[in-house]
């Protein structure tokens, strides 16, 4: 499996690979070097894809910078082209939100991928920009005696969105495709029911209006280990490691052969799986963000244009400011 692309669809990007061979060669041969005109030659090629490219020129990195987003053996991205590659991406997603608002539209996004594959850094570089009351993050706990007791996809039902609505799943009913099997929360038949029915349930949901977008992030092995080792070292992200974190850490075949079987049972037609490399996570957030626009017929919709009316100042004068102040030791 290649990632970047729809799983299921690989005939037809080897056959397009083969095509332009040439071109995987000097990429190949840019990747090679990491000095400032390689550098500039791919942001600026990366940026011909986004939205309003040409007036957002990217700087290249200085010689040695370091990116902290980069995985192993990455090119390194600014934080400097980073922002000025995220900003046109970000306009496009206040253009979205507008259009599903004013039309009614109802957007699902599900994110999946290992522990430390960036799920929860793409989401933010999705959401950072847009209204809280539009873009709905859903990340659920545990479930409960009473959720165990019911239909699997029960609990998942009541976060669907509504008309006007985006609603992005951290992790999703496919829990039960890939984690719950490999740590023994779930049984081997009750997962291959799942698999069964997943399917059927996502070409309910598409019918009934939701688009639905369905995103694997694809981390190597020596990067994940990387980002878990920072999170033990860093108070900030500990947060991040919990213990089932660490035992799924020993089991990356397992979680290796999970996935697929779960690319082969209900990678469809109707709801494609996208897998997308998450090594670099500025990259991967681009990327995402950048392909996710790409999937939705989505439209600007006219805004009347705002202007600031005149306004008076000091006719009322306060007594007395308040007693209690925030410390200012900053």
């Amino acid at each position: 499996m290649q990632p970047g692309g729809p799983v299921g669809k690989g005939k037809s990007k080897e056959n397009q690979g083969k095509g332009n061979q040439g071109k995987g060669k000097t990429k190949a041969r840019a990747q090679a070097s990491v000095g400032a005109d390689d550098t500039r030659s791919l942001l600026r090629a990366f940026e011909q894809a986004l939205p309003n490219a040409a007036t957002h020129r990217p700087e290249p990195a200085a010689s040695g910078a370091a990116d902290p987003g980069a995985g192993i053996g990455e090119i390194s991205l600014s934080g400097k082209d980073y922002e000025r590659l995220l900003r046109p991406l970000h306009v496009e997603l206040v253009k979205l939100q507008d259009w599903v608002k004013a039309k009614g539209e109802k957007v699902c996004i599900l994110f999946e991928g290992r522990d430390g594959a960036g799920k929860g850094g793409t989401i933010k570089a999705i959401t950072e920009r847009v209204s809280p009351r539009v873009f709905r993050v859903v990340a659920l706990p545990t479930p409960t005696e009473r959720e165990r007791s019911q239909l699997y996809m029960q609990r998942y039902i009541a976060h669907l969105p509504a008309a006007g609505e985006v609603v992005i799943f951290d992790r999703s009913w496919y829990n039960r495709a890939v984690v719950e099997p490999v740590m023994g929360y779930c049984s081997e038949v009750q997962s291959e029911r799942f698999l069964l029915g997943a399917p059927l349930f996502e070409r309910i949901l598409i019918e009934n209006g939701i688009h639905l977008l369905k995103y694997w992030l694809e981390v190597g092995p020596e990067e994940q280990e990387r980002r878990m080792r920072d999170r033990i070292g860093d108070g900030r992200k500990i947060w991040k490691l919990s213990p089932n974190d660490v035992t799924s850490f020993t089991l990356w075949d397992r979680i290796t052969e999970a996935r697929d079987r779960m690319f082969q049972a209900t990678d469809s037609d109707w709801a494609p799986w996208w897998v997308a490399r998450s090594d670099n996570k500025r990259r991967v957030r681009l990327n995402v963000i950048s392909h996710l626009l790409s999937q939705l017929p989505y439209e600007e919709i006219p805004r009347e244009p705002v202007d600031l009316p005149r306004r008076t100042v000091g006719r009322y004068s306060s007594p007395v400011l308040p007693r209690h102040r925030v410390p200012e030791r900053f």
